[in-house]
């Protein structure tokens, strides 16, 4: 139950910058963002998950291509013996090759970012839908982009516009950001609201376990990721 906030810039091809928190099971062996994939995916930074090899989050500077994989409900049908791993989602992307429907993987929100453009590819199980990201603030989670029923977003993504246009030097977005989002730790990480988060109230066994912070813009691409010390608490 991932979260991300992103915001477009307001004129084609300026790019978009973005904060992304990764609920995972905290048990589940991962790696903090570095070049894990040189063989394979030489350049590209990401957050991987060593069971399955893959990625939650992967970034290449040197095409300036940036992908970040969100969970999200499905009708698949088939056995799990059958299901592949969503993990070479993002590694894919980034190497320029997005999916393509049917897929034979439970569902997802994948979020591509260019300078150019950003989208979101969502997979239910049945039908492969793509979504364009305009430009403003905007936030998606295990559902569509800016879902209302999704209480996180109902809550906090009015303060994250806010926070984005007020006025104050673009270079300092990412502070102002995290301020948000530690605002939003005020909440129990069992609220429904909550972006850090505990899901175990929720049946699913994955807390947050870290955020990234990110800027696409023609010609350039910089990440940065921070572990929290306490899976689901932000103190």
């Amino acid at each position: 139950m991932c979260t991300v906030v992103i915001d477009v810039a307001p004129s084609p091809g300026e790019g978009a910058r973005l904060l992304a928190v990764r609920d995972e099971d905290p048990d589940r062996p991962w790696d903090d963002l570095g070049q894990w994939w040189p063989d394979t995916h030489p350049g590209v930074v990401g957050i991987r998950d060593r069971r399955a090899g893959g990625a939650w989050l992967a970034a290449d500077a040197a095409v300036g291509r940036l992908a970040v994989l969100l969970n999200r409900a499905d009708v698949l049908g088939l056995p799990e013996s059958d299901v592949r791993s969503r993990g070479s989602l993002a590694l894919e992307s980034v190497a320029g090759r997005s999916p393509e429907g049917p897929l034979p993987m439970h569902g997802f929100n994948l979020l591509e970012v260019t300078a150019q453009a950003s989208r979101v590819l969502s997979w239910d199980g049945v039908e492969l839908r793509e979504t364009a990201v305009p430009a403003g603030v905007h936030m998606i989670a295990h559902d569509d982009l800016d879902d209302p029923g999704t209480a996180r977003i109902d809550a906090w993504l009015p303060r994250f516009a806010a926070s984005a246009g007020d006025g104050t030097p673009a270079g300092g977005w990412d502070e102002r950001w995290v301020a948000v989002l530690a605002e939003s730790a005020s909440l129990s990480p069992e609220d429904d609201r909550a972006i850090v988060r505990d899901n175990r109230v929720h049946g699913y066994p994955t807390m947050s376990l870290l955020f990234c912070t990110a800027e696409v813009a023609p010609g350039s691409l910089q990440v940065s990721s921070r572990v929290l010390a306490d899976p689901g608490h932000w103190g």
